[in-house]
């Protein structure tokens, strides 16, 4: 069992595929099989299953997974923390995050990072859920994640940095937009443009409907709070979106209005990490800085 092994049956069992993983690392299928066969030869048990789309771990698999996971991503850590100790000031930090989080939280943050600390690599891998986040948190050799916070996760520390509040996105001629705020019970009557059904955010406003005795129809998907906006500036529904740092509520001018939804509970977002005592001094730097200026840009808003 070598720590190679152990890197490719993890990437495995996250991809469910030999085949994804083999074009990641530029190898064949039968080199990424020669890995978890040398795996299960000195376990003595099979640590994949078949099925139509690919593999799965099993039993065996997953506590394997699990503990190889946990046990990688604090070595890798450790190495890179050390070689940013012997280098100085240069080093590395590197983020999961959603597709438009860096644009929406992070910009102001970034640049001042970045003005500090100009030899520091950030490093930004993209994920579509905090639920990926967190798989990527714990797979690979991350240090942050920003994520919608939610339930307490096995391996993972949640640390909130803000709440965001509801807000009904509508195009500008809509009956809607004139409202200084929408009730929960005028939700029941619009047209919902959807979030994600893996998305935290969608979780967290799905149960704050049903604890409302609210049911909404929809007929529009979007991947996005961004899409959702767009949907909704050219009339083809609402959407009921989180007010993120710098957007102006109630929306002023401009084809679009976002009216506040007070009866809904905050969004929490905020900082994941494998453990905060464990994080670089750049990663907590960037982090906190971060912190610092979605705090700012919230208040500015108010």
């Amino acid at each position: 069992m070598t720590l190679d092994d152990l890197r490719v049956f993890v990437a495995v069992c996250r991809a469910g595929s030999l085949s994804a993983v083999a074009r990641d690392l530029g190898c064949t299928q039968s080199a990424v099989s020669q890995h978890v066969r040398r795996l299960e030869k000195q376990i003595g048990t099979a640590l994949l299953a078949r099925h139509a789309r690919g593999v799965r771990p099993t039993e065996a698999g997953r506590i394997l997974q699990a503990a190889a996971a946990d046990g990688i991503a604090g070595l890798d850590g450790a190495l890179r923390r050390l070689e940013d100790l012997v280098r100085g000031d240069a080093g590395s930090v590197r983020i999961t995050t959603g597709a438009t989080t860096v644009r929406h939280f992070m910009s102001e943050a970034v640049v001042g990072f970045r003005r500090r600390h100009p030899n520091v690599s950030l490093e930004f891998q993209t994920e579509n859920s905090s639920r990926s986040c967190f798989d990527a948190l714990a797979a690979d050799d991350l240090d942050l994640a920003w994520i919608t916070i939610g339930g307490p996760v096995r391996g993972i520390e949640q640390r909130p940095v803000m709440e965001l509040p509801w807000v009904l996105a509508v195009g500008a001629d809509d009956p809607l937009a004139s409202r200084p705020r929408i009730d929960t019970a005028d939700l029941a009557g619009i047209r919902h443009i959807r979030l994600p059904e893996n998305s935290a955010s969608r979780a967290h406003l799905d149960t704050a409907l049903a604890e409302a005795g609210i049911a909404i129809r929809s007929d529009t998907g979007v991947a996005d709070w961004d899409t959702a906006l767009l949907l909704a500036e050219l009339g083809l529904g609402h959407a009921v979106v989180p007010a993120l740092p710098g957007w102006q509520v109630p929306g002023s001018g401009g084809p679009l209005r976002l009216v506040p939804i007070p009866a809904l509970p905050p969004l929490p977002v905020g900082w994941a990490v494998r453990r905060w005592a464990a994080l670089s001094p750049l990663a907590r730097v960037f982090a906190d800085d971060v912190a610092r200026s979605c705090r700012a840009r919230a208040a500015r808003q108010q």
